[in-house]
């Protein structure tokens, strides 16, 4: 190999190895509303799932629930891309049964009941590109009010007879939606 030809491999290993190494140090900044998932059961030893949903933790930030979750639109459940849900086992939303697998999961605010969708969408951001010809399943759940405000939206599951309820919440607005075996 040329003296020349040597020089110029090594000056080009040198350049990629910095290009590299400068651009392995970009980061996203933190996201304003994080993502976070919640599972049936939740802890983390039980690796035998029924229920998982993945979506993004808005803040009220002094703002109204009424402005970030219109009544009547329908709503990602939460921030940023839509709700996905994966169900591990056939379950019911309602009377209709929902086979396993993953869906995105979108609600439609109301004063005195929110409906919950499941939509065989996926990979969608927001609420944008909802199409009602997609639904899976419907069901309309009531509203109820919490003592605490919660500042976070936030999503928890609780066992109940038959299934798991999703427990959804922000500001004092709470709703459970049952899924069934």
């Amino acid at each position: 190999m040329k003296k020349s030809t040597l020089i110029s491999s090594i000056a080009f290993a040198f350049v990629m190895l910095l290009t590299t190494n400068l651009n392995a140090q970009k980061f996203s900044k933190l996201d304003k509303s994080p993502m976070d998932a919640a599972t049936f059961p939740a802890d983390y030893k039980n690796s035998n799932k029924l229920i998982k949903i993945i979506y993004s933790r808005p803040l009220l930030k002094d703002r109204k629930l009424s402005n970030l979750a219109p009544e009547g639109k329908v709503w990602r459940t939460g921030a940023n891309e839509a709700a996905e849900l994966t169900l591990y086992k056939d379950m019911k939303l309602g009377s209709t049964t929902v086979k396993a697998g993953t869906y995105t999961f979108y609600v439609i605010p109301g004063k005195k009941e929110w409906t919950a969708i499941i939509s065989k969408d996926l990979n969608v951001w927001g609420s944008y590109f909802y199409e009602k010809a997609n639904d899976v399943a419907r069901l309309s759940v009531p509203v109820t009010s919490g003592n605490d405000s919660l500042e976070a939206f936030s999503i928890a599951f609780k066992k109940a007879n038959n299934g798991v309820h999703m427990h959804l919440g922000w500001g004092t607005t709470r709703i459970a939606v049952p899924f069934t075996k």
